[in-house]
């Protein structure tokens, strides 16, 4: 996925717009994951979910992904913190 921004239908049919954090790919689970945030939001939150090559959204349903997303998040946050201290 090369794209900045994603939509998003909601619970209640709301197509809302987001800003892509990252993508990446787990061979561990064989799928593609994407991080995203609300750049309007006052504390914005990340929230993630698993995509296809046709666009198409899918919940993260195990604790094991979630847990694999985590880490990879983290990894993320610490190089951004990194960059920014040089």
């Amino acid at each position: 996925m090369d794209i900045e921004k994603i939509q998003v239908i909601d619970d209640e049919g709301n197509e809302l717009e987001f800003d892509v954090l990252f993508t990446f790919d787990s061979e561990e689970t064989g799928k593609q994951y994407v991080l995203y945030y609300d750049s309007e939001a006052e504390e914005p939150q990340v929230y993630s979910s698993i995509y296809t090559d046709e666009g198409e959204l899918f919940p993260v349903e195990t604790p094991e992904e979630w847990e694999m997303i985590e880490e990879v998040f983290n990894s993320f946050v610490a190089e951004e913190e990194l960059e920014d201290e040089e």
